[in-house]
């Protein structure tokens, strides 16, 4: 981490970073783990929880607009996780809690079902080489995953800047029984409470379209 970063990390770390037992791995959550959001958060709220947020652009937008939910983040790149603690602490924010961890292992093990209003996954890492695409997020087994986690009615809005893969999220999606696809077309017009953060533009310089997506739990 860059000097700014780790005293970023050693300043905030304490108030927004929700420790977890691990078990081999830094970013593991043991199975045995636990999490009382109503202890880390100070209330009870709606739950909305954001995959992989980077430094936190479209995490913080949405902590200011939503100050009536708890926004809880997974994360498990560390420098990411400084940048956030920067921007938190600027923006005096106290809705949003950071799990330095492995989200499939996240959700599973401390998130409890049938809890999540609202799930973003904005960006996840596309994995573009074909010999590595088996280590993508959207899976029908994490599909599974998620669905047990949102109530009726609960929305994931998903987004890429990488073709094929937003093909394999509507291929995943569309045909899972607890998912509604909530536009005609299949793809989403730009959710305005996504700001354009970084990674969207670097595609956008590299001439790729950006796919939107927004499902409904049934």
């Amino acid at each position: 981490m860059r000097p700014q970063q780790r005293r970023a990390w050693q300043d905030h770390r304490r108030h927004f970073l929700v420790p977890v037992p691990r078990v081999e791995a830094s970013t593991s959550v043991a199975p045995y783990a636990t999490l009382d959001l109503r202890a880390q958060f100070g209330r009870e709220a709606p739950l909305v929880v954001e995959i992989g947020p980077g430094t936190g652009e479209a995490l913080i937008s949405l902590a200011q607009a939503r100050p009536d939910a708890n926004v809880l983040a997974f994360e498990v790149y560390q420098p990411a996780i400084a940048g956030m603690l920067t921007r938190l602490a600027a923006s005096r924010l106290e809705n949003v809690r950071i799990v330095q961890a492995d989200a499939v292992a996240g959700l599973r093990h401390l998130v409890p079902p049938a809890s999540v209003e609202l799930l973003l996954t904005f960006f996840p890492d596309p994995w573009h080489k074909a010999r590595h695409r088996k280590r993508r997020l959207l899976t029908p087994g994490f599909a599974d995953l998620v669905a047990s986690r949102m109530p009726a009615g609960g929305i994931w809005r998903l987004a890429t800047d990488w073709q094929d893969y937003a093909g394999q999220m509507r291929e995943v999606l569309d045909a899972h029984p607890a998912f509604v696809n909530e536009h005609p077309s299949g793809w989403a017009p730009r959710w305005a409470g996504r700001p354009i953060t970084r990674f969207e533009r670097r595609g956008l310089d590299a001439g790729r379209q950006v796919y939107d997506l927004t499902y409904r739990r049934v």
